[in-house]
């Protein structure tokens, strides 16, 4: 089994800029759905997704982890929207 401390620090290896842009990032293995449990966190934003173990796998072996990739994307563009919201209003 993967351990916690090396998937959450290779994913901040494959994803360098999420250190960079302070987003939290914490793992955790959920038994019931034999997946990885990928919590995201940015301000008062916070995305979960999960990586099957297949994906958490591949992502130690150096492979891009994807579908975690575009939660990644999904999260930085709903804090710029919220920034540009607010902006506007002021």
């Amino acid at each position: 089994m993967i351990d916690k401390a090396e998937l959450c620090a290779k994913i901040i290896e494959l994803y360098p800029d999420i250190g960079a842009c302070g987003i939290d990032v914490d793992v955790a293995f959920d038994n019931d759905k034999n997946a990885w449990v990928v919590d995201l966190k940015k301000d008062r934003f916070e995305l979960k997704t999960h990586l099957e173990e297949g994906d958490a796998d591949k992502c130690m072996i150096g492979e891009q982890c994807v579908g975690l990739g575009i939660e990644i994307a999904q999260l930085r563009a709903n804090i710029e929207r919220l920034k540009q919201d607010t902006k506007a209003r002021y």
